[in-house]
């Protein structure tokens, strides 16, 4: 099956942010050795990277999407980034390398994995284990949350303060 590419249209049947054409060109330039496998593979990759993507960032993309029907996040209107309005005809460079960076680590790991804890101390007779509770319970992806934080609303507790 061909991977549809959101090329800023808005299409209703997008699935992707990124093409393989641009996630190979991407892992040249960056010197990215795991970004191997033949097409279906890395379709399937971009696919996932995509989801974890609409999972985490969906509601907390800047500005509002262009259609209602619209596969996927982008293209939005109303995002502003350092000042500049983003074109709602686009998806950005940001947001396409984000994309394929996930898509590198989907090859070779569950984006979405199921919740874990640390353990702090272990016993094994009789079988006693104590979990962590501030431990970390989701994988996190600190590169593509910095690459995409100037497209991401601030949190609950940020508000711009205008002087008057």
């Amino acid at each position: 099956m061909t991977l549809i590419v959101e090329t800023g249209t808005g299409s209703a049947t997008s699935e992707s942010y990124c093409s393989v054409a641009d996630a190979d060109t991407r892992a040249t330039a960056l010197g990215t050795t795991a970004w191997t496998g033949d097409d279906a593979t890395k379709e399937a990759a971009l696919r996932r990277a995509t989801g974890y993507m609409e999972q985490q960032f969906r509601n907390r993309w800047k500005g509002t999407r262009l259609y209602r029907d619209q596969a996927l996040s982008w293209p939005r209107y109303g995002a502003c980034v350092d000042g500049f309005d983003v074109l709602s005809t686009v998806v950005p460079d940001e947001v396409r390398d984000a994309c394929a960076d996930l898509a590198v680590r989907a090859l070779t790991a569950d984006l979405n994995a199921d919740l874990t804890r640390g353990i702090v101390r272990e016993k094994i007779g009789p079988l006693e284990t104590e979990y962590d509770r501030y431990s970390p319970q989701q994988a996190r992806y600190p590169a593509v949350d910095q690459m995409l934080a100037a497209f991401l609303k601030g949190g609950a507790m940020c508000a711009m303060l205008v002087r008057a």
